[in-house]
């Protein structure tokens, strides 16, 4: 909830923090601002993603969502642990692995365990497709890491997981709600045909 009008201060703390920062993200007038600010600070951006519809779901998806997507599995880690991998490395191009493989690991063990990582997986124990619930309130949750493997792809069927995922998100809370790139006008209307609107824009500065 920065108003852009203090980014200025917040630059400069983040700044002087002595730490490594690797993005900004959240209402596209906040983030846009406190990039400007940085680049006067003498920090570049890898890559600056200005226009992230913000868009939310309450209530039913207007498609049949697909009973194959469940909560995933302890027992499938090291099936899911790749699937997030590279969905990670498609969506900011560079392997969440870099620097070790603890940190990144954990988190996604840390969302299997909480329920929040949700997974179809074929007979032969292939993640098909897969999402997360990357924040979690009472009252409204965000999915985040959409990932479809590139052998079920052009097949039609991201719509039915996407609806699933927001049937398994409206046991936790009445509002879903994600962010997508402007320029990913597939994933934008496979989210608009489940029953997804756009109610704000987001950005995203990667370090």
């Amino acid at each position: 909830q920065l108003d852009p009008a203090l980014a200025g201060v917040v630059a400069a703390a983040a700044n002087g923090s002595g730490r490594r920062y690797a993005s900004a993200f959240g209402p596209a007038a906040a983030v846009l601002a406190l990039h400007a600010e940085l680049i006067e600070l003498g920090h570049r951006a890898h890559e600056v993603r200005p226009d992230q519809p913000l868009m939310t779901i309450e209530g039913q998806p207007s498609v049949q969502p697909n009973p194959a997507l469940g909560p995933g599995n302890l027992a499938d880690f090291d099936r899911i642990l790749p699937a997030c991998a590279a969905m990670f490395e498609e969506e900011v191009g560079y392997s969440p692995f870099l620097g070790g493989r603890e940190f990144y690991s954990r988190r996604v063990e840390g969302l299997i365990r909480q329920g929040h990582s949700l997974v179809h997986l074929n007979a032969a124990r292939e993640v098909v497709f897969k999402a997360e619930l990357g924040a979690v309130t009472s009252e409204v949750t965000q999915i985040q890491g959409v990932w479809m493997n590139p052998l079920y792809r052009g097949q039609g069927l991201s719509s039915g997981y996407m609806a699933a995922v927001v049937e398994q998100a409206q046991k936790v809370a009445p509002i879903t709600s994600l962010y997508v790139n402007g320029f990913n006008t597939r994933a934008r209307s496979t989210y608009e045909r489940v029953g997804f609107r756009q109610v704000g824009t987001f950005a995203t500065v990667l370090f």
